[in-house]
């Protein structure tokens, strides 16, 4: 995908949210299905964190700390950072040197596929909190996030020992589209699933356990899908 599909996706990701970050307080009290113990309130004050860091990560090119969101008004927070959020995303180079956590080349263009999934997945979240039907996107979209895990996120787990070494290789296959392998060598299982669904599943947004079709070694598959693939 190109770094203006980047831009798009996450711009209205944004917008949705903003939306749903203007609801009533009883609304913004309710909790968030995927992320235990945080309400819909708690969910925007993380999103308004990561965006007053990734923010300031682009503009400096450096690391630096990720702000803490404030005890109470974090919808209202929120709010008052997404403007200028977008506008550091849409005025970024994509080529210009930038500190990121990602595999080289490490530039800012990094930034907006991260947080374009940053955002998607959280809308679901958001949605899911406010009852609302679960969004879908493009099937590009949703397959480059598939690789973001898959191929960024999962290696890092395993390297920075947050996730236990497979001790096989699995391969995750999107029906009709493309597959991916977690492990070395010949792969020792499977686990199918449509499009949306992989995506929601690689999020823990849904059970692949439950719902992918797992074939071969079924333990090292559920080994592997416990991960955690992602932070």
């Amino acid at each position: 995908m190109t770094p203006d599909r980047y831009l798009t996706e996450l711009a209205n990701c944004v917008d949705r949210l903003t939306v749903l970050a203007r609801q009533p307080g009883d609304v913004l009290s309710r909790p968030v299905p995927a992320c235990p113990g945080w309400t819909l309130e708690d969910l925007l004050g993380h999103l308004g964190s990561i965006e007053r860091w990734a923010a300031e990560i682009v503009l400096s090119g450096k690391f630096v700390e990720e702000p803490a969101p404030p005890a109470t008004g974090a919808a209202t927070w929120f709010l008052e950072g997404a403007d200028a959020f977008l506008g550091t995303m849409s005025a970024l180079d994509p080529e210009e040197p930038c500190w990121n956590f990602g595999p080289p080349p490490r530039n800012a263009g990094f930034w907006r596929r991260r947080q374009a999934h940053e955002h998607a997945v959280h809308l679901i979240d958001a949605c899911q909190a406010t009852g609302l039907a679960v969004p879908s996107f493009t099937g590009d979209f949703m397959l480059d996030g598939i690789d973001e895990i898959l191929t960024m996120f999962t290696p890092r787990q395993l390297r920075l020992g947050r996730m236990p070494q497979p001790d096989g290789t699995v391969t995750f296959q999107v029906a009709g589209a493309r597959s991916w392998k977690v492990g070395q060598g010949a792969s020792e299982a499977s686990i199918t699933a449509p499009l949306h669904g992989m995506y929601l599943g690689l999020w823990g947004r849904s059970n692949l356990a439950e719902t992918a079709l797992i074939e071969g070694d079924k333990h090292l598959a559920v080994r592997v899908l416990q991960g955690p693939l992602t932070p």
